[in-house]
């Protein structure tokens, strides 16, 4: 069996497919993982989301804030953005069931050394912080009054900072943007949600989240998209970037979870 985990596919289902073809994955003994953000901007959103859901057992996701989007319009909570691809599922006869699916995905994944997420982990959280915190956003996407008083607060960058004694909502809607968007933050963990800055140079206090020496799951290999400016560089020990901006031009990446290996495909 072979493990394969793929970056941001954002509705870019075809350079999915040639992957597969690829390395021969045969979803009867391999597993397709995703770091997240099945849908939006791209052209087969709704295609993308039943390929996934199609391969059952085969498949494991963690949620973008792309996917997220997606269930709070179903919700009501917000209306399609101009720039969304998200219609096709809207009008689907099978949406039902693909949107309760996607809401049962987690926001964190464990497979013995890596840990598997959309945008990143905060410095000043361990392993076992932020899967049980992953593990609490978890029972509030599948619990349906939770769930919607979560969507109607979800959007926001406010609180910015972690304490443990943070109170729903708003604790539901940080907890996310850590998961799900962070990019730069503070040695305290401080979000900074609004710079268009590049990695190289930061906005004055912070830093990208992964760059902090004192990073608690710094031993840990963390593999995570969201940020397509990285275009899949290196960027240190036990980090894997995903998002090669498939979406915008860019390849489509994949990894061989026991090896590292790359593959990539154009879309």
């Amino acid at each position: 069996m072979t493990t394969f985990v793929v970056g941001d596919l954002q509705g870019c289902l075809t350079p999915l497919q040639r992957l597969l073809e690829t390395v021969k994955f045969d979803p009867g003994k391999d597993q397709l993982w995703s770091v997240g953000d099945l849908v939006n901007r791209g052209p087969q959103s709704l295609e993308t989301l039943r390929f996934c859901y199609q391969l059952g057992d085969a498949f494991r996701t963690v949620l973008g804030n792309h996917d997220l989007h997606l269930l709070a319009v179903v919700h009501g909570v917000r209306k399609p953005h101009p720039s969304d691809t998200l219609n096709d599922i809207l009008d689907a006869p099978d949406r039902e069931e693909l949107l309760k699916w996607l809401a049962k995905q987690p926001l964190l994944l464990a497979h013995e050394e890596y840990l598997l997420v959309h945008a990143g982990i905060p410095p000043q959280w361990s392993r076992e912080e932020a899967l049980s915190l992953a593990e609490e956003m978890h029972q509030v996407l599948t619990d349906e009054q939770q769930s919607a008083a979560f969507f109607e607060v979800m959007y926001g960058n406010e609180p910015d900072l972690w304490h443990n004694a943070l109170l729903p909502p708003l604790r539901w809607r940080l907890i996310t943007n850590y998961l799900t968007r962070m990019r730069f933050c503070s040695t305290e963990g401080q979000l900074e949600l609004t710079s268009k800055a590049s990695p190289q140079e930061p906005p004055k206090g912070f830093a990208p989240w992964y760059a902090h020496t004192h990073r608690k799951t710094r031993h840990f290999k963390i593999i995570f998209g969201h940020w397509a400016a990285l275009e899949g560089k290196p960027i240190g020990d036990n980090l894997y970037p995903l998002d090669t901006g498939c979406v915008w031009g860019g390849p489509l990446r994949m990894m061989a979870l026991d090896s590292g290996h790359y593959y990539h495909c154009q879309p």
